[in-house]
């Protein structure tokens, strides 16, 4: 049994509890919450700071991991996927231990869930051993209409060769037909299937959305991509997918750089089951520009933290993420943001009966955060992991 006490417990579901004290038993379950007026145990670890839940990475890219600082910076959207595909290609040996060595650094920075993105199978076994709980996004890609069965049949196919729990997903608008959306919709019939989509990354994935124009054009062609069954839809991204997205399946909207507030009215409009990430640190690596954060205090969505992958960040940690949110948003307080990379985080990836909160009964791990001001997470921010 261990006896944790803070200046501030973050309960997230409840009352920040100020002295308080958590105690588990020896495997982090949590036994009851109580506060210093009541033990004077000399056993209690104390601290000071604020204890937090374990933080939800709703966003990564285990597979990309030995891509780090291989890729340049702020060069936009469309090359930076150019260079991911043509430096990925490495031995197996080097991506297996950029993997290895990720999942440890994400949960030595307080991650104990991910949502990971996979085109293959090389993270399954590194996923199946670690202490972080794993949810496996199955990317789909592909706007040729005619290879949709295709494209369908080999993401089931990689699917079940992961041992932690894994679903298909959508890449991204651009790479996608409304036809494979479709398709992922008669799937999700009768089944859970979480859906994660990369959305609004760039303003050229307007253009092609609405004219056909602009560089997506060239990016296809250098790629040998028959994009002829693409049409203009003379609307945007989301405008234009998500009247075709299942219901009564979480569906996660990644980055999200270039949502307006006029498309967050929109989705109100819809009987979806809609999560919002944002990933901020790969917005500034890769388009050098953050998502309007605060149009985000009129959604009707949870929103979430990502950290996208090595190739496009620096590290895997989702404080650094809440440190260029607080910095960049009037309109959110650190409680809301602690929120996004816990609970909201746990909810859609469905853990939240055992993760996101510090509750009786829970498993949720425990964060310290201290060097806060008054209050509230700054540059100077520093996480211990207790549990």
């Amino acid at each position: 049994m261990r006896r944790f006490k803070a200046d501030y417990i973050y309960t997230i579901t409840g009352d920040i509890i100020p002295d308080g004290i958590v105690v588990t038993d020896d495997h982090g379950k949590i036994l009851s919450i109580t506060d210093e007026k009541i033990s004077l145990d000399p056993n209690i670890e104390r601290y000071e700071g604020i204890i937090t839940p374990g933080f939800i990475n709703t966003h990564c890219h285990l597979e990309l991991s030995h891509l780090h600082q291989k890729i340049k910076q702020k060069t936009g959207l469309i090359q930076f996927i150019k260079e991911v595909i043509l430096t990925r290609n490495y031995p197996e040996e080097i991506i297996l231990s950029a993997i290895q060595k990720a999942d440890e650094e994400m949960w030595k920075n307080g991650i104990v869930a991910v949502g990971d993105i996979s085109n293959q199978a090389i993270s399954a076994e590194i996923k199946h051993k670690s202490k972080i709980r794993y949810h496996t996004f199955i990317e789909m890609i592909g706007i040729e209409e005619a290879k949709v069965k295709e494209i369908m049949q080999n993401a089931s196919i990689l699917k079940n060769q992961f041992k932690t729990p894994a679903s298909l997903a959508l890449h991204a608008p651009y790479s996608i037909s409304i036809e494979l959306i479709k398709e992922l919709r008669r799937y999700c019939k009768g089944k859970e299937n979480k859906i994660s989509i990369h959305l609004q990354e760039s303003k050229h994935e307007t253009e092609l959305f609405m004219t056909k124009t602009g560089p997506f054009i060239g990016f296809f062609k250098d790629l040998n991509i028959n994009a002829e069954s693409f049409k203009a839809k003379q609307k945007n991204a989301i405008q234009s997918i998500v009247p075709f997205l299942p219901k009564k399946q979480n569906i996660l909207f990644v980055h999200n750089t270039f949502t307006s507030l006029k498309d967050i009215y929109l989705t109100k409009r819809f009987d979806l089951q809609l999560f919002w990430a944002f990933c901020p640190s790969a917005n500034l690596y890769i388009e050098n520009t953050l998502p309007s954060l605060d149009f985000f205090k009129q959604t009707d969505f949870p929103i979430t933290i990502g950290t996208d992958s090595l190739a496009s960040n620096d590290s895997l940690d989702i404080l650094s993420e809440m440190k260029i949110l607080k910095k960049n948003t009037n309109c959110f307080a650190t409680a809301d943001i602690l929120k996004w990379a816990t609970l909201n985080g746990a909810m859609f990836l469905g853990l939240q009966t055992d993760m996101g909160s510090i509750e009786v009964g829970k498993t949720p791990g425990l964060n310290l955060l201290q060097n806060l001001k008054d209050g509230e997470i700054c540059e100077a921010t520093t996480l211990k992991k207790l549990i």
